[in-house]
């Protein structure tokens, strides 16, 4: 019967893992400056725009694009209207 501890071992690792996984944040549920704050400090982030529509925006400078990609000024909707952020 040694196969009864794997069970509890297997739904603590998996638990453990999905615990750790962020959650996209909703450029929606935020301010601009929230937003703007967000994207500098994790450099590169993956947000939710919409219903069903995501994106990757990084900070205006640094090295988050492959050569030859460069910033592009994008706007996002947030809780206090259009925000301008770079994807």
């Amino acid at each position: 019967m040694p196969a009864r501890p794997i069970v509890p071992t297997a739904a603590a690792i998996l638990l453990a893992a999905t615990s750790m996984a962020y959650g996209r944040p909703d450029a929606r549920t935020m301010t601009c400056e929230q937003t703007q704050q967000l994207i500098q400090s994790r450099r590169a982030i993956v947000l939710t725009t919409g219903r069903n529509t995501y994106d990757r925006y990084v900070r205006q400078y640094g090295n988050e694009c492959d050569w030859p990609e460069v910033p592009v000024a994008s706007y996002v909707r947030t809780l206090d209207g259009q925000c301008r952020v770079h994807r």
